[in-house]
This record gives C-alpha cells, sequence and structure tokens, in this order.
C-alpha cells in the first residue's frame, strides 16, 4: 500500500492529465474515426491491445500512457484481434497485480543498473570515435542541414538585417478592427521590399534583376531560397538569431494561410536542403555506406591527447575527406561539394557534443557521488512541499530517481533535436494545422496544436519509461497549450537546457584549477571542506532545488510533468545569486546563463 501511495501523483497532476487527455487540441489526422485495426488515441498506429473496461482498442505506446496511473491501472486488457471475441480467462490479466511486479522489477533494475543503462545509451550515440553503421548516417542525414556557403551567408546577413528593423509581430498580433489578411499581406511585401533594397545595395546586378519590374512572384525562387537559409542556419546555431526568428517563422506561418498566398501570388515556404536530400537528387547516397564516412565525419577531441596523436588524427581525417568527395563525385555533384555533406554531418557531432554530453556529465556526477539507497547527511536530496519553495514531495530515492529520469529525458530529446525542430516546422507551415491568437496569461500567443512533435516526445517518453524503470511524477507533455502555446515555444524551451548545463559543468570541472592557487585552496579548505565537498554541496544543491516543480506563475503550473522539470531549473538559476556557492561560480569565468560561460 506504501508503494503504491508513493507512485501515485499528486491529485492536481492526475486531473492535469486527464484533462490534457481529454482536451488537448493536437491530435494525429483520423483520430476518432473508427478505422478498423487503428488505435484510437493515435489513430494511426495499428492497436494491439483491447481494454475490457474502456472497450477501445489501442496500440502498446498509448495504452501504457493512458493506462499507467489513476482508477485505469485496474483495467483488465488482452490482446486485440481484428474480431474479438469473449475473453479467455488464459489471456486475460489484471493490470494491477501485473504492473505492480513490474514496477517492483523496474525498481530494483533502477536502483542497481543506472550505469549499465547509461553506457547502453553511449554504444549508439557516441559522437566521437564511435563507429556508426550505414543505417544510423543514412536516418540522422535527413535531419541534418546542408552547411551554408559563403554566397548563402551573405544572404543570412541581408535576411537578419530585414528582420531586425521589421516590427511584423507589432501589426500582425494584435487586436484590430483591420483586416489581419490586408496586414499580413502588407507587411510580407515591406520586408520582401526590404529584402530587394539590401541586394541592390550588396549585388548591384543581381538587384537590379529583382527591382527592375518590382513583381514578387517572378522573383518567388529567391525569397524561398533566402528564408529557407535563415531556417537552416538557426537549426544548426540555436544560440543565434534569438528574436529575428522568431519574426522569420510567424511571417512563414502566416504566408501559408490560403487567404494570404492567393494575395500573394507566392509561396514562401520551400523544404529544408538536408544533407540526404542532396546527395539523393545528386545520385551520391551511396557515400553514407563507404566505411570511411565514420573516419571522415568523426569529431577530433583534444582532452588528453598528444600533440603527435592530434595531428595523426586530423590527417586520417583529411585523407578521409578526400578519398569520399573524390570517389563519389559524378556530372551532378563535385567534390567541394560533396565536402561540404560530410562536413554538415561532422557539425552534427559538434553539437551533440554542446548539447547532449552536459546531461551525460550531470547523469555522471549524479550517479558517482549519490546513492539512491542512501542519503548522507549533508547531501539528503528529499524535499518537502512547502519548505524552500518546493512544491513537490519526495524521499531521497524518489528525487534521485525523479532527477535521473529527468536528465535522460533530456538527452534523448537532446539527440532528436534536429529531428523534433523538423516535425516542429511541419507542424507550424501546415496550412491544414491553424492557430488562434489567444492571451495565455502570458501576453497574446499563438496557440496552435503540434500533432508530430507531440506524437515523436510520447514515444521518447515511452523509450525512458521502459528503459529506467520506476517512474516518478508525470508524463504529461504541453503542447498547443497556456503553457506551451505550440511547437515553436517547444523548441525553444528544449534549447535552454545546454545553456543551463553547460556553465553549471564548467564550474565544476573548473574547480579543480581553483586548488593550484594556495590562496584559492585555503578559501576552499576554510569555508567548504575543500574541492570535492564543495562540488558535492553544488550537486546537492542543484538536485533538490532545480527539481522541485517550483517556478509556475501558479500553482498548477510547473510541478512534475515533463515541461515543470526544465521550468523548476530556470527557476533555480535565477536564484543563483543568493546561493553561498555563487563567489565560486564567479571564479571560475561564470558569465550567465545565457550561451555564455
Amino acid at each position: 500500500m506504501l508503494t503504491r501511495i508513493l507512485d501515485q501523483q499528486d491529485p492536481e497532476e492526475d486531473v492535469g492529465l486527464r484533462v490534457s487527455d481529454q482536451e488537448e487540441p493536437s491530435r494525429d489526422a483520423g483520430e476518432g474515426s473508427g478505422v478498423t485495426g487503428l488505435c484510437i488515441e493515435c489513430g494511426d498506429t495499428p492497436s494491439i491491445q483491447r481494454c475490457l473496461q474502456c472497450q477501445d482498442e489501442f496500440c502498446e505506446l498509448c495504452f501504457s500512457s493512458l493506462h499507467r496511473t489513476g482508477t485505469r491501472r485496474s483495467h483488465q486488457v488482452q490482446p486485440f484481434q481484428a474480431s474479438p471475441k469473449a475473453p479467455r480467462e488464459d489471456v486475460v490479466m489484471k493490470g494491477e497485480e501485473a504492473e505492480s511486479k513490474d514496477v517492483e522489477v523496474k525498481r530494483k533494475r533502477s536502483l542497481t543498473g543506472t550505469s549499465v543503462f547509461n553506457k547502453s545509451l553511449n554504444k549508439e550515440t557516441n559522437s566521437s570515435g564511435a563507429v556508426m553503421d550505414s543505417a544510423w548516417f543514412e536516418e540522422r542525414s535527413k535531419y541534418i542541414p546542408l552547411r551554408l556557403e559563403l554566397k548563402e551567408r551573405k544572404l543570412l546577413r541581408l535576411l537578419e538585417a530585414s528582420l531586425n528593423v521589421s516590427e511584423y509581430t507589432d501589426k500582425v498580433d494584435v487586436y484590430s478592427y483591420e483586416s489581419k489578411t490586408k496586414r499580413m499581406v502588407a507587411q510580407i511585401r515591406d520586408i520582401c521590399a526590404i529584402l530587394s533594397g539590401l541586394v541592390v545595395a550588396s549585388d548591384y546586378k543581381e538587384g537590379q534583376r529583382l527591382v527592375q519590374d518590382r513583381d514578387f512572384p517572378e522573383n518567388a525562387e529567391f525569397f524561398q531560397t533566402i528564408f529557407e537559409i535563415g531556417r537552416r542556419y538557426k537549426i544548426m546555431n540555436p544560440a543565434r538569431m534569438r528574436s529575428a526568428f522568431g519574426k522569420l517563422m510567424y511571417l512563414l506561418q502566416d504566408s501559408a494561410i490560403p487567404q494570404v498566398k492567393d494575395m500573394l501570388h507566392f509561396s514562401c515556404v520551400k523544404e529544408i536542403t538536408t544533407v540526404h536530400a542532396f546527395l539523393e537528387s545528386t545520385k551520391a547516397l551511396d557515400m553514407l555506406e563507404d566505411d570511411q564516412i565514420n573516419m571522415a565525419t568523426k569529431e577530433i577531441i583534444a582532452d588528453g591527447k598528444s600533440r603527435s596523436q592530434i595531428q595523426s588524427e586530423i590527417k586520417q581525417k583529411e585523407r578521409a575527406i578526400e578519398y569520399l568527395s573524390r570517389r563519389y563525385s559524378n556530372d551532378q555533384v563535385g567534390s567541394e561539394e560533396l565536402k561540404v555533406c560530410l562536413y554538415s554531418i561532422g557539425d552534427n557531432h559538434s553539437f551533440l557534443r554542446t548539447n547532449r554530453d552536459p546531461c551525460d556529465k550531470m547523469i555522471h556526477y549524479l550517479t558517482t557521488h549519490f546513492r539512491p539507497d542512501y542519503a548522507e547527511p549533508l547531501y539528503d536530496l528529499s524535499i518537502m512541499a512547502g519548505r524552500g519553495g518546493a512544491r513537490l514531495t519526495h524521499s531521497h530515492q524518489h528525487q534521485y530517481q525523479f532527477v535521473l529520469q529527468s536528465l535522460i529525458l533530456w538527452r534523448e530529446i537532446q539527440y532528436d533535436m534536429f529531428k523534433l525542430w523538423y516535425l516542429s516546422e511541419q507542424d507550424m507551415l501546415d496550412e491544414k494545422n491553424p492557430y488562434r491568437l489567444r492571451n495565455t496569461g502570458q501576453g497574446l500567443n499563438r496557440v496552435q496544436p503540434a500533432p508530430r512533435v507531440s506524437k515523436a516526445m510520447r514515444q521518447i517518453v515511452s523509450k525512458v519509461q521502459r528503459e529506467i524503470g520506476h517512474w516518478v511524477g508525470s508524463s504529461v507533455v504541453h503542447l498547443g497549450d497556456d503553457l506551451v502555446p505550440s511547437s515553436f515555444h517547444f523548441i525553444d524551451k528544449y534549447t535552454q537546457v545546454p545553456r543551463i548545463l553547460n556553465p553549471i559543468v564548467a564550474c565544476l570541472d573548473r574547480i579543480d584549477e581553483l586548488v593550484r592557487n594556495p590562496e584559492l585552496n585555503s578559501y576552499l579548505e576554510e569555508t567548504w571542506g575543500g574541492a570535492d565537498a564543495l562540488r558535492k554541496e553544488i550537486l546537492a544543491d542543484f538536485f533538490r532545488y532545480a527539481f522541485d516543480g517550483s517556478g509556475g506563475a501558479n500553482f498548477f503550473e510547473a510541478g512534475s510533468c515533463i515541461d515543470g522539470r526544465l521550468t523548476s531549473c530556470w527557476n533555480w538559476c535565477s536564484q543563483i545569486e543568493k546561493k553561498p556557492f555563487f563567489p565560486v561560480f564567479l571564479l571560475t569565468g561564470f558569465m550567465g546563463f545565457d550561451g555564455e560561460f
């Protein structure tokens, strides 16, 4: 009985789960259509289980998500058949008994096998040195944007300049009696005119061709290309174009509206140029199956290596790039263009090291310095609602598990960030998926369902739940509601993860450098008891109060849901100046949680 009480969520979170399931606007096409053999929840996956109480058929993912908590845990289930017959006793099992046994097994595995789980993850996704098969490169390259060339970077500067002087959102996303469609068209034409003028200033011949007839539809390809360049650059550089990218996406979102498109007489949107799409169009896709591609795209890291070893690896990589670019060049693509593709895949590895590896390091710190089954007196991770601003009540064991699963979940999201970004753009720019301008409590926002991103996130959460075992807290993913209005806000939230973790990891790694200074070493010894004690104090504070469900504007926000975990982390970062160890952050070069450290 005690185990069940601890595993249950807060009443408010359980209500949020039911509301999300019933009122979530982001549903895939086909839901509720009654198509035989498809899951009643997602509508596009074959159903394999039938709930005898709900009288509905579900796929494995949807059934486990809806029947994990509350009264549905006791529902009976049987394998789904096309023509369901009366259930036999040998195939019907009690959901509550089966899940209770499964929870115990997974809890034991989670307490003893976290390091094994981490190794199994790293085996597939190591960004520096791991040998990937051709299937991995082919699938991964579908979402890797092609690196910008010099000419494209010049156009990018023009686009940024045009967006910086534009007041698109200030004039469109407001309540007005004037026709919104006309306002959208006028603002889009203004930005196109500004772009044309800037092109004249930078390249007179090209600009003269654009403005001689002032006919925007004839130059649709130019505007599509320059807008696509901005989107492609932002994916590879999340810290850039902070405000300009929002204007760009809202502009393209409005240009996809049928009425706006009819008045403009052209479309502003084209597909992102990915490595896979480029190689497929130039008939050079076989390059991804070559064994040398591992060496050609490998990221060379200097940590713990001698200069001669680094130089040797650089030469091996250069030889591999030259070999692949010459062997697979043809009449449609040259060797230099193939090199850009290889560099783009290498950029993906660099992205993973910068954005995903901080999660790995924090997981390592958690599993190394803390034990789930024993709480040291000074480093107890337990929290209680109402104390220190916490909204959750967790024992040391539950908080350890809560932090571990949150970090692993962030790690998986960062690994699939390019794919999520690709799906996010599809959701935003889909003309059959309109948005509503609504006051969400944080001003006027475009509230839009995100069925593709929502489905991908449910798959990621389900994968982590299966692997980690015992799940603590809510598994609700907010999308298309007041908390996360659209997929654009979702992407913006999770690009903050490396901005939060990188400065913390950098501080923890540089504490050993402070010890080399005698005066700073004496300060650490007198105040904290040494470098190890200081490092553990910072980690304990972070693991306690950065995952306590705080930071929401009211009691119903934040909490233990998927997005609330990140909200409480932001709240901890906003209070870093009040922490007793803040001077240590400053001594290690801390500049803030805004992308610099």
